[in-house]
């Protein structure tokens, strides 16, 4: 328990974990109170300035609600926008306090009162706008933070070239590797000549018994910061119409190569102190997916990992992170027998990865994946949620694998 505060309240100014803990006490207990139990006859809100009662308290009440809501997740999560609408929200609060002073006090005693009562939200304010590098992030490019190289594996297309061309963009040098080696040379010149990186090409079948350990021994002179586990493959369909083949081949590239690369390039980065790694999970490693069965196992596998390890390496300088994207757009659907059905563009999914690394251990892209790979599971049984999942898939398979 203390350790997962400490990790909630680190690198963190003291007046900023005081809002946290007030947005949380209001977010979660004073405001669901007020606009649910409180009697409308007693209900008052105010903004800049103005005071609203009874109904009107209560319509009011609920954008106060969204504003105590963002600022937990934005302080939780460091979002860039924090800095400017905490900035704007402390203002309003600072000119409300102001106004309400001056106009039930009135004369002097009331301008001087107003100035008093605004000054704390003023400085507030003040000190959010002043607190740009905790909300950016800090300014330190990706090579600055984990190192100079990194490994992408599936790095042939979709988010893996994304990240591929993301890392670079910072100046990291990269290992490309997947199983074609036409399309890893053509990527890896676009790098060299666009943002004047480094590169090394490995091409390795990780579904191999050896591929996984054959691509470690192959970096085994490079100081690897970034390791991106990317590469997975999916099959859709029932189990007893797949190939067992197929299958086996899909656990080893989805999660003993992932495995098999941590456990092998994580120690160096700890004796360094500082690396990253970067599993790509899906959202569908957080339920059972009929016609998608062993897929959404061995993504289940990645998250738990990943979570696992975000915990032990916390205090190493190892950020971990598991990226848990929805449908995307890229060669996945085609290449597990999907019946195609569009998703995100992969540029958005990785700069979602890279805006987060650092911060919480998984981030599911998008509000709408958010909620499908987590509300089933929270209110409804794990069948509910099975049978749930069974009739998005079901359309999005080939009728003879059904």
């Amino acid at each position: 328990m203390n350790d997962w505060l400490r990790d909630i309240f680190q690198d963190r100014p003291g007046w900023m974990n005081a809002l946290l803990i007030f947005s949380g006490f209001m977010a979660f207990i004073y405001m669901p109170w007020d606009i649910f139990w409180k009697p409308v006859a007693e209900d008052k809100e105010v903004w800049f300035g103005i005071l609203f009662s009874g109904w009107a308290a209560k319509v009011m009440a609920f954008p106060h609600w969204f504003v105590y809501g963002a600022a937990v997740y934005g302080f939780r999560r460091r979002r860039p926008w924090m800095r400017t609408w905490g900035a704007a929200y402390s203002a309003q609060v600072a000119f409300g306090m102001f106004v309400w002073t001056v106009v039930s006090v009135g004369g002097l005693v009331g301008l001087i009162g107003g100035i008093l009562a605004a000054s704390p939200f003023a400085l507030v304010a003040w000190g959010f706008w002043k607190s740009e590098d905790h909300f950016a992030g800090g300014v330190a490019s990706l090579a600055e933070r984990y190192g100079e190289w990194g490994l992408v594996t599936g790095a042939s297309s979709g988010i893996g070239a994304e990240f591929a061309r993301a890392l670079a963009r910072q100046g990291v040098s990269l290992v490309l590797t997947a199983r074609r080696e036409e399309r890893l040379r053509g990527l890896a010149d676009e790098l060299e000549k666009q943002f004047n990186v480094a590169t090394r090409t490995v091409a390795v079948d990780l579904g191999s018994s050896d591929g996984p350990e054959r691509l470690a021994d192959a970096v085994r002179d490079l100081e690897i910061g970034i390791l991106v586990n990317n590469a997975g493959v999916g099959y859709a369909g029932r189990l007893d119409k797949q190939e067992t083949e197929r299958l086996q081949s899909l656990v080893a590239v989805n999660c003993s190569a992932p495995l098999v690369l941590t456990s092998r390039l994580v120690p160096g980065m700890v004796e360094r102190g500082r690396g990253a790694v970067i599993f790509t999970g899906s959202a569908a490693g957080h339920q059972p997916i009929p016609f998608h069965a062993v897929y959404a196992a061995t993504k289940a596998f990645d998250l738990f990992l990943g979570e696992a390890l975000f915990v032990e390496l916390r205090g190493k300088g190892i950020d971990v992170l598991v990226l848990e994207p929805g449908p995307v757009q890229t060669e996945f659907q085609d290449a597990a027998d999907e019946i195609s059905h569009g998703g995100e563009p992969a540029a958005e999914v990785v700069r979602v990865a890279l805006d987060s690394l650092g911060g919480p251990p998984s981030v599911v892209p998008g509000w709408f994946n958010w909620l499908r790979a987590n509300f089933a599971q929270r209110i409804g049984t794990r069948p509910l949620t099975a049978y749930i999942a069974r009739g998005f898939m079901e359309p999005r398979t080939p009728p003879d694998m059904r």
